[in-house]
């Protein structure tokens, strides 16, 4: 029953939902995280996601069609001051930024979740720094039509990440 947590320092990481996906239970009133590095790139409260941060990848436009203006970005912006807003139960591809009044509802649910976190998180040691450029995928289908397929590395080298933050 417990495969899915992971033990730290004395402290579970991890929820069970399965009282939930039987109905035995409510579910779960708690924010999702998103980290990249020891940066908050977003946060989901119940359906809104707030984007801190963006930045997708160095050719993001690799996904024709998945550009989001502002959203999906080539190199890293810092938007705390101004966070970019999506409602994920009605545009599960975040494909729609909110604005005006409905921005601000979104906002004033999932800032408070954030301050709090901001305020009594303990920092530890990621358990994802490390890279290994064999892992990635060099060739995904459909690379040759636009000219970007990447040569897989003959070798494995773990390594940490360099994370621009």
């Amino acid at each position: 029953k417990q495969w899915y947590q992971r033990r730290v320092r004395g402290i579970y990481d991890g929820v069970d939902l399965l009282p939930v996906l039987r109905g035995e239970a409510p579910q779960i009133d708690r924010a999702i995280w998103y980290y990249r590095g020891n940066e908050l790139f977003a946060a989901r409260v119940g359906r809104y996601k707030a984007h801190y941060w963006t930045w997708s990848h160095e050719h993001y436009e690799f996904c024709p069609g998945q550009r989001v203006t502002n959203l999906t970005t080539p190199h890293q912006v810092n938007r705390t001051l101004s966070p970019l807003v999506v409602d994920l139960e009605n545009d599960p591809g975040e494909k729609y930024l909110l604005s005006g009044g409905a921005r601000k509802k979104a906002l004033k649910l999932i800032q408070p979740w954030v301050d709090k976190h901001r305020a009594t998180l303990e920092p530890g040691e990621p358990s994802l720094n490390y890279c290994d450029n064999m892992v990635k995928n060099w060739a995904p289908p459909g690379c040759e039509e636009i000219d970007y397929c990447l040569p897989i590395p003959k070798k494995s080298n773990i390594h940490l990440c360099p994370w621009d933050h």
